[in-house]
């Protein structure tokens, strides 16, 4: 007599929800993912995470989950921030993005390299420092005009902690 264990169907659907809301932030405001950056760049962004502003374009700063000192949020929607983050794709040679052209911006003296995402939020990574500061502005504060002037409120403490020069 032969004999077979049998798993429900249901059982691996199950497994993935709840995997998906253990995932999810408490309050059902998403933050933003913790990067992983060498030693010497995390060094960095900790130092600027103590810096950073308690209001950014006069959104309140909350706490980010999971807790990391790479990332921090404020308001809701979130204007959100990561450091340590990879070299943007279209900064980087080989990539189908990888523009060599692409056009940068200097905000009370820091480099901003904003890209425009499909859901009408910008994007804006720092150039030419020793870590990349991501910062991401929902469409709400932009607008079809792409302002990117929430950056005034963090220029003042990248400028302090994330000291000029270049990646590789």
């Amino acid at each position: 007599m032969k004999t077979s264990l049998r798993r429900p169907l249901g059982l691996p659907a199950l497994a993935l929800l709840c995997a998906s809301v253990a995932c999810s932030a408490p309050d059902g405001k998403a933050s933003p993912a913790v990067p992983t950056p060498p030693a010497r760049q995390a060094e960095l962004c900790r130092a600027l995470h103590k810096e950073l502003p308690e209001t950014v374009d006069g959104r309140k700063r909350r706490a980010a989950d999971p807790v990391s000192d790479l990332t921090a949020v404020w308001g809701d929607p979130a204007i959100s921030l990561r450091c340590g983050v990879g070299r943007p794709k279209i900064l980087t040679p080989g990539t189908e993005h990888y523009n060599p052209t692409a056009d940068s911006v200097e905000i009370d003296g820091v480099g901003w390299l904003p890209e425009r995402q499909p859901d009408g939020s910008v994007r804006c990574t720092t150039t030419l420092r020793q870590a990349w500061v991501e910062v991401t502005l929902p469409k709400k504060v932009v607008g079809e005009a792409g302002d990117i002037s929430a950056l005034t409120d963090l220029a003042g403490a990248v400028r302090k902690t994330i000291p000029v020069g270049v990646l590789p």
